[in-house]
């Protein structure tokens, strides 16, 4: 199954897609995606049913962990698309980052 990518310049202000970001919570706090919600890749399978009908974008550092975050949600039902780049993508493009949980 592949997964749509939604680039950072696309991931808009106001965009209804509930933000996943799968890293582990230490690089979570580090800096993540205004509004995003930490979910770590082991451990998503026991919230997985929780998302299905809705739009989601997962989220790691480069890309990789959110691609088969993205799988696991689009095999559970949910519209789903995985953050190209990452949180490294998103910083690059001078986009703000919170810390801490």
């Amino acid at each position: 199954m592949t997964v749509d990518e939604i680039r950072v310049d696309q991931l808009r202000h106001g965009d209804t897609a509930v933000l996943i970001d799968v890293r582990s919570p230490g690089e979570y706090a580090e800096g993540h995606l205004p509004g995003a919600v930490n979910v770590p890749l082991d451990d998503l399978d026991t919230v997985i049913a929780r998302y299905a009908g809705q739009d989601v974008v997962t989220v790691c550092r480069s890309g990789a962990r959110s691609a088969i975050a993205a799988r696991m949600l689009a095999a559970a039902g949910a519209r789903v698309r995985s953050l190209a780049g990452g949180t490294e993508a998103w910083r690059q493009a001078g986009r703000p980052v919170e810390t801490g949980r």
